[in-house]
């Protein structure tokens, strides 16, 4: 099998990977790997279990799959924000439409998140997208709340509407902050209002002195009870292999860059952040 970055060193106890898109291919691909040697991999290096993200209904349809078929997968179903803004852009009934079917597969069996849900003020600029963005992201909520899922946030250049949003409708039981972007004053008020956030390979680049500091500010507020590590693979791959794609397996080089935020050995991050995302997305 060739690989686009070389397994790195195993983590000396098992983690979690909570956020990755195993079945999306990144352009200069030929092609994702397959699921099966996606997980393989990850396994080699002490990544047993993974949150498998569909933002789409092709996607979140096939999460649902895998989850039936594999134990180390579980899933989480959504319209991305930027596909709301798509959807609903003219034809709200389209985007309902969607919506209706996310819902139905929320409540099938190894389904434990809706979402990534949210707002992007990156790549949707025009009023109307972001109007529909908001309409799918108040959907998600709720949609969350009714079935007891963990909601699972994407949050793009729109922290405080995001934060808006979330306090107007009432959070559910349980919030993950995906790919964390915030600032630590941001951290600081999510972990003291009983959310997650999670952060990926990003943690790792020479020029995210700040969100190191935001991670430094949730541990600092909660421990690590609130702190989960991703991949978002295939994008984000951590330094020193910025660039190239992401997969599960190489979640080890974010662990580690947070233990050194965290001044903990490396062995205590993964069972801290193995035990947050259990109870995040109410694993067993």
């Amino acid at each position: 099998m060739s690989l686009p970055v070389p397994p790195p060193d195993p983590l000396p106890a098992p983690v979690i990977d909570s956020h990755c898109h195993l079945d999306v291919r990144r352009a200069e691909e030929a092609a994702a790997l397959p699921v099966g040697d996606a997980l393989a991999l990850a396994r080699s290096v002490n990544v047993v279990e993974v949150v498998q993200v569909g933002c789409d209904l092709e996607a979140a349809r096939r999460a649902v799959d895998w989850a039936a078929d594999y134990p180390s997968v579980h899933a989480a179903v959504s319209l991305h924000p930027t596909d709301a803004a798509d959807l609903g852009r003219g034809r709200p009934d389209r985007l309902e439409e969607a919506l209706d079917e996310i819902e139905a597969l929320a409540v099938r069996p190894g389904v434990v998140a809706v979402g990534e849900s949210g707002l992007d003020h990156y790549w949707t600029t025009d009023a109307a997208g972001r109007a529909a963005q908001e309409r799918s992201f108040r959907a998600h909520i709720r949609m969350a709340r009714r079935q007891n899922r963990t909601l699972v946030i994407h949050d793009r250049d729109a922290h405080d509407d995001v934060l808006r949003v979330l306090e107007d409708e009432g959070p559910p039981q349980r919030v993950v902050f995906h790919c964390f972007s915030g600032d630590a004053a941001m951290a600081r008020y999510c972990v003291e209002a009983g959310w997650y956030v999670s952060f990926a390979g990003t943690l790792t680049f020479r020029n995210s002195d700040g969100l190191r500091d935001a991670a430094r500010a949730a541990i600092e507020a909660r421990g690590l009870a609130q702190v989960l590590v991703e991949t978002d693979a295939p994008y984000l791959t951590p330094h020193p292999h910025r660039g190239k794609a992401n997969s599960s397996y190489l979640i080890p080089w974010t662990v580690r860059a947070l233990a050194d935020v965290a001044a903990l050995d490396v062995a205590s991050v993964c069972d801290a952040t193995r035990t947050a995302t259990r109870r995040a997305f109410a694993l067993p």
